[in-house]
């Protein structure tokens, strides 16, 4: 999930950068050192902007950098377990597949994509349902639910989340369209009012006895 929120941090303003313009000198360095950042509740921090010098700067025996505390608008995402997300099939692997969501890729396991059993394309790195026909593969747009969460906060591209279309309305967004226009060419037939189909079976039942 995105989120705008507002941050208070320092950042180390080295001697050779004293002399420019100092509005942009903390702009840049806040970009810098932020971006990228996994944040304390384990959301990534994705952008910095609105950044302002809070007070003044202060000195460090022996250092002659200046330590300027700064406020700024951050734009951060963080996986929420259970929410559903939109994203891309990046890759296909004879384990599954991993979706791009936001900053992240997330796991489809093999187990968690459709309830069919599923073939292994390897060739044209695709999943194929046995009996559905239905295949997934590299750039098919889905909606899914995420299940696990493990951030890293080293390197938050290596963050392991799991993710599951094995719900109702979760899957691959031209199955799910499919569904529905089934599900609407369903609703549109005539119905058999209960009252009719009751007097079908009696009139079949007084033939099945004339005949008998």
């Amino acid at each position: 999930m995105y989120r705008l929120v507002r941050r208070q941090d320092t950042v180390r303003i080295p001697p050779d950068k004293l002399g420019m313009n100092l509005d942009e000198v903390v702009v840049e360095l806040t970009r810098q050192n932020f971006e990228g950042r996994i944040e304390p509740d384990d959301s990534l921090l994705l952008l910095t902007s609105n950044v302002k010098r809070v007070g003044e700067g202060r000195i460090v025996h022996g250092d002659g950098a200046v330590y300027q505390r700064v406020e700024f608008d951050g734009l951060t995402f963080k996986p929420e377990l259970q929410e559903v997300v939109q994203g891309t099939v990046c890759e296909v692997m004879k384990y599954g597949a991993f979706v791009r969501f936001g900053p992240f890729d997330g796991l489809l396991h093999i187990s968690q994509i459709m309830d069919d059993r599923i073939d292994i394309d390897e060739t044209n790195k695709r999943l194929i349902g046995k009996t559905t026909g239905r295949d997934l593969r590299v750039g098919d747009m889905v909606r899914a639910r995420i299940v696990t969460v493990s951030i890293n906060e080293r390197s938050p591209k290596e963050s392991k989340i799991g993710l599951t279309m094995r719900q109702p309305g979760l899957g691959k967004l031209q199955w799910l369209e499919e569904d529905r226009k089934k599900e609407k060419e369903r609703l549109a037939k005539p119905q058999q009012p209960a009252v009719e189909e009751e007097e079908e079976k009696k009139e079949k039942k007084k033939k099945q006895k004339k005949t008998a």
